[in-house]
């Protein structure tokens, strides 16, 4: 069995983000850059269905510049086989992203695709049920546990009321949520490995696929600064308080 992981290059989610001075987006100058958490966890769970026995191969795919490189080496030192990445300088959209990865999917035919439920950057949680919908195949988001029992996949999933299993028919589509796993750090003897990795390089213009945008975005501005908090004498203030000034009671 093949797995197919697609990553994202996105801001360590350690670091403050700075927004520009003019509004117009992010400002990621000198800013600590990372894979994508929901990413790194579907890396972790391709790497463990390889570790038991349930896949041959577990090939990584990233979309972005040069510098996503530097990621899909991350995830090799972390136990993938090799990696694919598609160059280009567009900022794609998430209905974009899709696209090529099922260019990729028709390349490799992969019986499995493990991707996270959304960036920690863009927070569209699309790309996933958007790729599963244009290759035809059965999707289980938002994964808290994923089974594989020959050429089926039983997928747990968190919903409002409890948990959710669902069972899909292999080639699926699963995408993660944060309680499937716990991340490795890469060794170091890894990590030395990893630069031995087989990388391909492809460019975008070679899809040849549209990929104009449509979605602009107007402003950008940060949340707004918390207020600090009061304390307060007795019960009396704070139910009064609660009453006139939070307006909750």
């Amino acid at each position: 069995m093949k797995i197919l992981v697609p990553v994202k290059r996105a801001i360590d989610y350690n670091v403050k983000v700075r927004v520009k001075a003019d509004n117009s987006g992010v400002d990621l100058t000198n800013a600590k850059m990372a894979i994508n958490p929901f990413c790194e966890i579907a890396v972790e769970e391709a790497v463990r269905l390889k570790e038991q026995g349930k896949a041959e191969e577990v090939v990584v795919v990233s979309i972005g510049t040069k510098a996503c490189q530097e990621q899909i080496r991350t995830a090799l030192a972390l136990g993938a086989d090799r990696g694919i990445h598609i160059e280009t300088d567009e900022a794609l959209e998430s209905l974009q992203v899709a696209k090529v990865l099922q260019k990729v999917v028709e390349e490799e035919q992969p019986q499995l695709i493990i991707l996270g439920k959304q960036s920690i950057d863009s927070d569209n949680n699309q790309t996933g049920q958007m790729l599963a919908a244009l290759c035809n195949m059965g999707q289980g988001t938002f994964a808290s546990k994923v089974e594989l029992d020959g050429d089926k996949v039983k997928v747990t999933r968190e919903i409002d009321g409890g948990l959710q299993t669902v069972g899909l028919s292999l080639p699926a589509v699963v995408t993660t949520d944060l309680r499937l796993n716990e991340p490795r750090y890469a060794s170091l003897p890894n990590i030395m490995k990893a630069k031995r990795k087989p990388l391909d390089v492809k460019a975008l213009a070679d899809f040849g696929l549209d990929t104009q945008s449509k979605v602009k975005t107007l402003k950008v501005e940060p949340p707004a600064a918390r207020q600090g908090g009061v304390k307060v004498a007795d019960v009396a203030e704070l139910v009064d308080k609660l009453k006139n000034e939070a307006k909750v009671i």
